[in-house]
């Protein structure tokens, strides 16, 4: 499967009284768009798909322009070679999945093909439903083969409006690792539009944050996710600190798995990963703990030194502190403990992290561009 150009969105738009102000790059990988209801992330995907049109601006495909105001080029959405992946699956109920996924390819010379159906088939693990209809398959089903369908259209760029909102805890931890797999495998960039920000972080290379209508961030998960500054739009309940590891080691008799991460070492309950595995974790700041020397005789497993880099006092009792222990981390203390410790920007600190806190959904598989293996 080939590579594709970057898109490069710089647009303006207004609906009644809301007023859109976007600019971002999305390269090849996923770029997801989060912010909260009424941010204008679905405005700013249906500006892209053609679906509406902006006031003024520009949409770009590498060298192929999609819009331009002062041009006046507006390409019809059936023209722009844009997949989009719906909340709903929005199947024809009345043909099979092999002719709901074959539709799209219907509009598309073989010249210009760049996705075939044994590929999409396989990718999304689909092959055994296509003599099925969608009233008999499951929700995480019929959004494979959404998903499918919109591939085969072969697109330059995929769009997908929030797809697993309408799917049940069980069903997305089985659609996940498909969307995992389109990240790192049809080499397009995806759009990806959530309010759930364990999706974003375990699925996203890039993080356009978006609040009242304007792209207020716009950079890797792991820097985003570290800036205390956007902690009231990306979540103060779920904040933390997002960074790469590498397991380094098991722990067969205690079921642990060892990670090395910039800093050091780090024990997580056990992970089915072969050792030299490349995936990317997130510790919430509500699990991290601080002392100002090594504790011994502890039960923390995770005990890193590291210095205070930024204190961001919250209205309350509790603050966040930001900390370098090789990669950044962030801790959530009361104010009191702070005040008591006396932290300050450049006090040598322990973090102190529970093995148990860390669990799965605390984990990017295959964020790093290594294939997770199924």
């Amino acid at each position: 499967m080939s590579t594709s150009p970057t898109l490069h969105v710089a647009v303006k738009h207004q609906v009644g009284s809301f007023k859109l102000q976007a600019e971002f790059l999305a390269a090849p990988g996923l770029t997801a768009f989060f912010g909260r209801s009424g941010s204008g992330k679905t405005t700013l995907v249906n500006l892209i798909a053609g679906l509406a049109t902006p006031g003024a601006g520009r949409i770009e495909v590498g060298d192929d322009v999609l819009f331009d105001s002062d041009k006046r080029i507006n390409v019809s959405p059936e023209r722009r070679r844009v997949g989009y992946v719906f909340q709903e699956d929005r199947l024809f109920p009345h043909m099979t999945v092999r002719g709901n996924l074959t539709y799209g390819q219907r509009f598309r010379n073989k010249a210009t093909r760049r996705y075939y159906l044994e590929d999409v088939t396989d990718l999304l693990d689909i092959d055994t439903l296509l003599d099925r209809r969608p009233a008999g398959l499951s929700g995480g089903e019929r959004q494979r083969v959404a998903i499918g369908r919109a591939l085969l259209s072969s697109p330059d760029i995929l769009l997908m409006d929030e797809p697993l909102a309408s799917l049940d805890s069980a069903r997305k931890s089985q659609i996940l690792p498909f969307i995992e797999r389109l990240r790192d495998d049809v080499g397009i960039p995806i759009v990806y539009v959530s309010h759930a920000i364990d999706e974003v972080v375990r699925l996203a290379d890039t993080m356009v944050i978006m609040d009242n209508g304007s792209t207020v961030a716009v950079g890797p998960v792991e820097d985003i996710m570290s800036r205390l500054d956007l902690r009231p739009l990306t979540g103060r309940y779920e904040a933390g600190a997002v960074f790469p590891v590498t397991v380094a080691g098991h722990d067969k008799t205690y079921g642990l798995t060892e990670l090395a991460f910039p800093g050091g070492r780090l024990w997580v309950p056990a992970l089915d990963q072969d050792l030299g595995y490349k995936m990317r974790m997130r510790i919430r700041a509500r699990d991290v703990s601080l002392s100002l020397g090594k504790p011994v005789d502890s039960s923390f497993l995770n005990i890193v030194e590291g210095n205070v880099v930024e204190i961001r006092p919250e209205a309350g009792p509790q603050t966040d502190i930001l900390l370098d222990v090789g990669t950044p981390l962030i801790a959530r203390v009361t104010q009191k403990s702070v005040a008591a410790m006396r932290l300050q920007p450049g006090t040598k600190v322990f973090a102190l992290i529970k093995a148990a806190a860390i669990d799965r959904h605390a984990m990017g598989f295959g964020g790093t561009r290594q294939r997770q293996k199924y």
